[in-house]
């Protein structure tokens, strides 16, 4: 019975192709029953997944995303060689459009709000109108890789520039409680996913330009093997944003802690490997059901 169920906030942070395990997380919450998302926030890949679920047109998405393989991401990604950003970023956001349709936010069934930020105002913008697709193009919009949006006479980037855990836009709505997931956790190498850094890449597709051919060449080369760390220009940009984001994150959890932290480790695949769907769905699964083991023996605990 719906009635029975714990009212909850659902919380869906920044990150890149780690925020796969998003849709792992909203998984075991279905599969748990116990609780009843009443609204969802959601940066960057967090407002793609969440607007997606809201709209409930996480199935398709999940279907196709899983099917990608790492040539499939690669010829996606359409660059556009212009000052606003490396990657125009239609062909991925063709195929978005064609999921997400002509939603509006204010229709969905469960209360959305995808945030993004404001570049020239420096400051948060939180999307809870009008059409859904235009949302989530204006959040996922990663600075100097995608091109911005402008909408309403702001250039919009990546919400997690500013706000990669938006807990804040759930304040207002009915909920018993909040469940944030973020994906700043902690490093654990031990743990993690096997790395790919021994796997033979796949074949370069034909249409493969010479840009696309460098960043592929930059990313898995690796000039010296017994080199504990040795980056790339995209490997030093992605994890300058990745530590911007879990400082700011780290302020959002202490001025707005959630009843229920779900995190993933930030060194679980890079920012750009969709093709490792399936591995990233099944730890957001995982990590999700420890931690909702944890609070229901917090919550017996504290009622013994």
């Amino acid at each position: 019975m719906a009635d029975d169920r714990i009212a909850a906030s659902l919380v869906l942070g920044s990150g890149g192709a780690r925020g796969l395990a998003h849709i792992g997380v909203i998984r075991a919450l279905r599969e748990h029953g116990g609780y009843e998302i009443r609204a969802i926030t959601g940066s960057s890949i967090g407002a793609l997944i969440g607007g997606l679920h809201a709209a409930d047109r996480l199935a398709p998405y999940t279907d196709w995303v899983r099917g990608l393989s790492r040539a499939d991401v690669w010829g996606l990604l359409d660059f556009s060689f212009t000052r606003k950003g490396l990657i125009e970023g239609e062909r991925v956001m063709k195929r978005l459009a064609e999921l997400v349709g002509d939603a509006r936010i204010e229709a969905l069934p469960i209360p959305f709000t995808a945030v993004a930020s404001d570049i020239e105002r420096r400051r948060e913008v939180w999307m809870s109108r009008g059409s859904l697709f235009e949302a989530i193009r204006a959040s996922i919009a990663i600075p100097g890789l995608f091109t911005p949006v402008e909408r309403d006479g702001r250039l919009l980037v990546d919400g997690g520039l500013l706000s990669p855990l938006p807990i804040a836009p759930t304040l207002p709505h009915d909920a018993k409680l909040t469940i944030a997931v973020s994906l700043d956790g902690a490093p654990e190498r031990s743990a993690t996913l096997p790395p790919e850094r021994g796997e033979r890449a796949e074949a370069a597709p034909e249409s493969e330009g010479p840009l696309q051919r460098w960043f592929r060449w930059a990313r898995e080369a690796r000039p010296n093997a017994k080199e504990a760390i040795s980056f790339s220009a995209f490997d030093v940009i992605a994890k300058s944003f990745d530590a911007m984001q879990d400082r700011i994150a780290r302020y959002q959890i202490a001025a707005y802690r959630p009843d229920i932290l779900i995190e993933i480790q930030n060194d679980a695949c890079g920012v750009l490997d969709f093709h490792r769907a399936d591995e990233m769905i099944e730890l957001g699964y995982r990590r999700a059901q420890a931690a909702l083991r944890r609070a229901r023996a917090d919550g017996a605990a504290a009622d013994a």
